[in-house]
């Protein structure tokens, strides 16, 4: 069977491998995207697709900032700066504190509010609180709408998509990357790794170790609420507890840190502990319905830090990841792609990500710790 052969291969279709193809493609690469479905089918479909800027560090930071940015001049974004609230727990406000002050000296027009102060954007129960912060330019996107216009540009640019195309093979032979596809092959001297929750599945087949798991997430999706809420997106760092408006509704989710594998479906078990730490904070939750038809699940794609896995591999010439994203990966996506070009033409990255590449799961950097919910 004859090979398709072209500069770099990318694996993964959704907004990180989307965004890289038509970047990369930019630059004058002759790009393939190889996707098991089609594009944004994984977790970007799936996300609650919510951007900030609200990170506590700096590489964080402008990985969002540029992002959003993007985002805004994209009219097929659908970005909405609706903001996000954060409820900081007495305990972590100092620390807490201290990401704002990293978001200020990069511009990042984040406010400090005490709960009081915080009514004005959602109603809650203010106790054990240390403080608040709110920044008006966090919001949402359309994931599918963003991904597919990344998709189109790339194919305009000359981006070859093979969509329900599985990845079976990898190898490397005479200083190019061999995929093997029931569709045919396709060999390059370069491959992206953007395969999101399947990222360490993606690595395994060319003998590479990428710690990268897939742990599911629950989206709950109330009735119609009377009076109708508008809500930025909140985060409780207390319970975990998130929410934010979705039109007259409102969605509402918790991480259960048990729950990491491929395990599909609904866990409805998991509904009664989410509700009943989302009420004690926001007790007006107690009338809402619960829309069950309208909830959803999704994989994260998690990393032993939480922390995204971009760059260069060690011992594995041409291999790229930017991968293990942990629900950052829409907020951060837009800067990634133009990392990825970065990397793929040997420049330096215009953002330090010295601390996201594979090199850190080699010693101990708690520096890399940031905000996750």
């Amino acid at each position: 069977m004859n090979s398709f052969s072209a500069d770099i291969v990318v694996i993964g279709a959704g907004i990180i491998g989307a965004a890289s193809a038509w970047r990369l493609a930019e630059r004058g690469l002759k790009v393939v995207v190889v996707e098991q479905g089609s594009p944004a089918s994984g977790s970007t479909g799936k996300s609650a697709a919510g951007v900030r800027h609200q990170f506590a560090t700096e590489t964080n930071i402008l990985l969002a900032q540029h992002s959003i940015a993007e985002y805004a001049a994209m009219p097929e974004s659908g970005y909405r700066p609706e903001g996000y609230l954060m409820l900081v727990p007495q305990q972590s406000w100092e620390k807490h504190q201290r990401g704002v002050q990293a978001q200020h000296r990069l511009g990042v027009p984040t406010e400090t509010l005490t709960p009081e102060q915080a009514q004005k954007y959602a109603e809650f129960r203010p106790e054990g609180l240390g403080g608040c912060t709110f920044c008006a330019s966090d919001g949402f996107v359309d994931p599918h709408g963003l991904t597919m216009e990344y998709v189109r540009r790339a194919r305009a640019a000359g981006v070859v998509f093979r969509l329900d195309t599985v990845v079976t093979d990898i190898e490397r032979e005479k200083n190019l990357w061999k995929v093997t596809t029931p569709n045919g092959n396709l060999e390059a001297p370069l491959l992206l790794n953007a395969a999101g929750a399947w990222a360490s599945q993606v690595g395994a087949l060319a003998g590479l170790d990428i710690p990268v798991q897939p742990a599911r997430r629950m989206v709950f999706t109330t009735g119609p609420l009377e009076p109708r809420r508008r809500l930025p997106m909140i985060f409780d760092l207390e319970s975990g507890v998130w929410m934010r408006s979705e039109g007259d509704r409102v969605i509402i989710g918790r991480a259960d840190a048990s729950d990491i594998g491929w395990r599909e479906g609904m866990d409805w078990d998991w509904l009664e502990p989410t509700l009943v730490a989302a009420m004690e904070r926001f007790p007006w939750l107690e009338t809402a319905s619960l829309d069950r038809r309208a909830s959803w699940w999704g994989h994260y794609e998690v990393t032993p830090d939480h922390q995204a896995i971009i760059g260069a591999t060690p011992g594995a010439e041409g291999w790229i990841n930017a991968c293990g994203f942990s629900g950052h990966g829409i907020m951060q996506a837009a800067a990634v792609a133009r990392i990825v070009v970065q990397e793929a033409m040997g420049e330096k990255p215009f953002i330090d990500i010295s601390s996201l590449r594979y090199e850190r799961f080699g010693h101990s950097n708690g520096d890399t710790i940031d905000l996750q919910v």
